[in-house]
């Protein structure tokens, strides 16, 4: 594609944005190459990319890239044999680091989703853990090399250090000497061309001997470097040659270290990029608004609620269309100013930014084909350079785009045929329009003429559309609106305005018969679709009201039905207490009637004695409870696989795994499985469809539970309720260790958070969080 069309859609524009969001130069370097596909396939593994991405943001918020440097230019000199500076080792060394510590981030969270592409790249990236131990173990973090990267060196600083001492004491006597005091400007040890020098006054020069390295700006002041330390600092030259030298070589060992993984590098590098640049999308992504659209290959576009991504979310009016299926083509109409470019511009954009992998600012299950070629001409396209007025400015893009358009093309006009005669334009517009009708190229054209809306209605594959303009404000809507063409409100707008209601009504009588049937054809259109949308939302108010007056009447149920129960229980409970203490004097009573016929002979039948007492037992009243209510179910709300319910007989939620057959199903409740019956089942939440298959073909996987909870905005209360909840599951799902995010904030909610783990029955030990691990905005607990 041109790189004009993207200027001319604004594309430029959003690769801008778009690169405010890269964390490193590899990730701006991918998206300033960034190109629309024409592939539908490589198309759609670039969007499952930017989806995977989002994923891993809305879970975590935020990925690791510190420490990750452009270093393809320090890997290349480093094969040609150049020795890299300590810098450009540092800068490796960090990469290294960086690109593991993005790749266990990665790993991390594919036991609890699924990442394909993403764990796929993280994959590639090697460790290289001797590169950056044997470079962090020479260079500090300053970017110089350590005493330690080598004995030679150690030795070598070592001497330097003794003898710049000896240089130190002897200047330091010279300036506390009192005999030399007067003749010096300071009492100070300075240096000048890595020489130890102090300041004399210019009459005293010949006194100390020795060299005189600088002078001040007035000449009165000497740097001199006495006699007496001229040979140690002699040396303290030569050791630094040999400092250098020794640094030097130690560089270069590292470089050669570099070069023997340079490939490995210059991989990791390229898979860094490559991360940086889905998650600068994801993050774009998340930034507008925008979601996953579907993809196609059948120039098919279904845009819900599209919105321009350069617009203000506050200022946008989204914008509902659909085109490629039972018509190729859309003529709109509307006055000057009222949207109808932006809706050009925002349809264009939304194919260039899905064939680029990214994400589209509209609501879901948006559909976006892949065109073989977008083109558009919009705007006041004439060359000054060429002296072409507007219409051949016009004429020579679309001339252009006839040479290259095709079937599978996407094509935008703006002011079809404008610029020149009208009754001319009007009828070159419609056969440039016939003609790209013709080759079933998806096109949509913007006008002012009338003539094309009966265009539009003459062919079975075009349709008319409109953007909205309120007479009452005299002000566009900027809505549009499929299937209704633009009327001429001149005359409205007129009389709004005040002019004569004489001259009005002269003006319509130079209207044609024609045109006049036309406009009050739309007119009626425009009433019929009015009153369709206030019935429309009238219903949707009714319906809503149902909803949830129907929604309070099972609460109520659901509430009565508690208050019930719970009374009951308190009368058996009480009953229960009464009868307990009638149990325990009747057992009194009768210990009481053996121990007297046993003094006294008296004949009292065991048999009788049991039966009266069992009597007595069964005599605790019981009370049916009302079992909780099932919520009606209508054809549309029969239990499958995937809904979310509610096991009445245990009062426990799950999820329905398996469909048996014969109203029972298999139940996911925790890690536990369970065939519960059709009956004893409330449908709390309707899941995805999900295919049934015969129970003996499921493959069940057991639920597991993650090893962090995330307590970030919680009060202590809740915070303690939710550990206490999460560490029981924790055991039961045989976690060993699990994370506790609590941040840093106050340090509140960690004491807190502490103090309950000090007394819990499931905790063996706890610790705040190392590198990596959250610092000391996390708590690690080691379950028994």
């Amino acid at each position: 594609m041109e790189e004009r069309l993207y200027r001319t859609l604004e594309f430029d524009k959003v690769i801008h944005q778009l690169l405010e969001n890269a964390s490193s130069s590899l990730g701006r370097e991918k998206i300033e190459q960034l190109t629309p596909t024409t592939d539908v396939e490589e198309a759609r593994v670039r969007q499952q990319l930017t989806f995977e991405g989002f994923t891993v943001l809305r879970l975590k918020g935020s990925v690791p890239f510190g420490g990750i440097r452009d270093i393809r230019r320090g890997l290349a000199r480093a094969k040609l044999g150049a020795s890299l500076s300590p810098s450009e080792l540092l800068d490796i060394a960090g990469t290294v680091y960086g690109g593991w510590r993005l790749r266990r981030f990665i790993e991390s969270l594919l036991e609890q989703h699924e990442l394909p592409l993403l764990a796929d790249m993280a994959v590639q990236i090697e460790r290289l853990q001797k590169v950056e131990d044997d470079i962090l173990a020479c260079i500090d973090e300053h970017g110089v090399v350590m005493d330690s990267a080598s004995p030679a060196l150690s030795q070598i600083r070592s001497q330097i250090r003794a003898t710049e001492g000896r240089i130190k004491d002897r200047l330091e006597n010279i300036i506390r000497s009192t005999s030399y005091q007067k003749m010096l400007q300071e009492s100070i040890v300075t240096i000048r061309g890595d020489r130890y020098v102090i300041p004399v006054k210019q009459e005293y020069r010949h006194v100390f001997g020795g060299m005189i390295h600088d002078q001040s700006a007035s000449g009165a002041t000497l740097f001199i470097e006495p006699e007496a330390v001229v040979q140690a600092n002699n040396q303290v030259r030569e050791l630094r040659f040999k400092e250098e030298r020794e640094v030097e070589r130690i560089l270069q060992i590292l470089t050669g270290m570099v070069a023997e993984h340079v490939e490995v590098l210059d991989h990791n590098v390229k898979i860094l990029a490559e991360f940086d640049f889905t998650f600068a999308k994801a993050s774009y992504a998340h930034r507008i608004k925008a979601v996953q659209p579907k993809l196609n290959d059948k120039g098919y576009i279904k845009l819900k609620k599209g919105r321009h991504p350069l617009i203000p979310l506050q200022e946008v009016v989204p914008i509902d269309v659909e085109i490629g299926q039972t018509y190729t083509s859309l003529v709109i109409t509307g006055p000057n100013t009222g949207g109808k470019t932006v809706t050009l511009k925002t349809i264009g954009l939304h194919a260039l930014m899905a064939a680029s992998g990214m994400h589209i600012p509209a609501e879901e299950d948006s559909e976006m084909a892949v065109f073989s070629g977008v083109f558009a001409d919009i705007g006041d396209e004439q060359s000054i350079e060429q002296s072409l007025s507007t219409f051949s400015g016009h004429m020579t893009n679309i001339i252009r785009i006839l040479g290259q358009m095709d079937a599978n093309s996407l094509v935008l006009l703006d002011e079809l045929g404008a610029g020149t005669d009208p009754t001319e334009g009007a009828a070159l517009a419609m056969s440039i329009l016939d003609h790209m009708y013709q080759l079933k190229a998806r096109v949509i054209a913007t006008t002012h003429y009338s003539e094309l809306k009966a265009f539009a209605y003459n062919r079975p594959q075009v349709l008319n559309a409109s953007v909205e303009f309120d007479v009452e404000t005299l002000r566009p809507t900027y809505r549009l609106l499929i299937g209704v063409p633009g009327r001429s409100n001149a005359f409205a707008i007129a009389k709004r305005l005040g002019l004569p209601e004489v001259i009005i009504e002269d003006a319509k009588q130079h209207v044609s018969i024609e045109d006049k049937n036309v406009e009050n054809m739309i007119a009626s259109l425009e009433e019929n679709r009015l009153a369709a949308e206030q019935d429309r939302a009238r219903t949707e108010d009714i319906r809503k009201e149902m909803e949830k007056l129907r929604e309070q009447l099972e609460q109520e149920r659901a509430d009565f039905a508690k208050e019930k129960n719970h009374l009951l229980q308190k009368a058996e409970e009480e009953a229960a207490r009464s009868v307990a203490k009638a149990r325990k004097e009747a057992d009194e009573i009768i210990s009481e009637l053996r121990k007297i016929a046993q003094e006294e002979q008296i004949g009292i039948k065991e048999h009788r004695l049991i039966e009266a007492k069992k009597k007595l037992q069964e005599s605790v009243p019981s009370f049916e409870r009302e079992k909780e209510r099932k919520k009606k179910q209508t054809g549309k709300e029969t239990l499958k696989v995937g809904d979310e319910i509610k096991v009445l007989s245990i009062g426990q939620k799950g999820e329905i795994i398996a469909d048996l057959g014969n109203q029972e199903y298999q139940v996911q409740l925790g890690i536990i499985k369970m065939n519960i019956k059709a009956d004893d089942l409330m449908l709390l939440k309707s899941g995805k469809k999900k295919e049934v298959v015969p129970y003996t073909r499921v493959k069940m996987s057991t639920e597991t539970v993650r090893p962090e909870l995330d307590l970030r905005g919680y009060n202590i209360e809740d915070a303690l309720q939710e550990i206490d909840k999460y560490l029981d599951n924790a055991v039961m799902s045989n976690l060993h260790q699990v994370s506790l995010i609590h941040g840093k904030g106050t340090g509140v909610l960690r004491i807190g958070v502490h103090n309950f783990l000090k007394k819990h029955r499931s905790v063996k030990s706890f610790r705040l969080g190392g590198q990596g691990e959250g610092g000391l905005g996390a708590t690690i607990v080691e379950l028994k």
